[in-house]
C-alpha cells in the first residue's frame, strides 16, 4: 500500500511540535522581534512587549526546548536568536492569509 505521503510520521510530529511551540501570540512576537533585530536579550525582550520577565522567560524556554531559538549567554546576559528564517516565514505567510 502506497504511504499518503512523503513524510514520515516522525518527522510530522517533530514539526506539530514545533508549530504548538509557535502557537502563542507572545511567542510569535518573539519570532518576529528576533527576526527583525537578529539578537535581543530577556530584558530587551520583556520590555518591547511589555510583559513581565518571568513571562518572557517561560516563552522563549518553549522556543529554546523546540529549537527555534538559540541562546548565548555573556556574563549574566542571555542573548536569543532565531535558528532559521523558516520560521518568521511560516508566521508571515499565515497572517497574510488571515489578514
Amino acid at each position: 500500500m502506497p504511504s499518503p505521503t512523503k513524510y514520515s510520521f516522525s518527522l510530522l510530529e517533530s514539526a506539530t511540535e514545533s508549530l504548538r511551540a509557535l502557537a502563542h501570540p507572545h511567542r510569535i512576537l518573539i519570532v518576529e522581534m528576533l527576526h527583525r533585530n537578529k539578537e535581543m536579550n530577556v530584558t530587551e525582550i520583556y520590555e518591547e512587549l511589555e510583559i513581565e520577565q518571568a513571562v518572557a522567560s517561560h516563552n522563549l524556554r518553549i522556543l529554546k526546548d523546540r529549537g527555534i531559538v538559540t541562546v548565548r549567554r555573556d556574563g549574566k546576559n542571555s542573548y536569543y536568536a532565531l535558528t532559521s528564517n523558516t520560521y518568521p516565514n511560516v508566521l508571515l505567510q499565515l497572517l497574510d492569509q488571515l489578514s
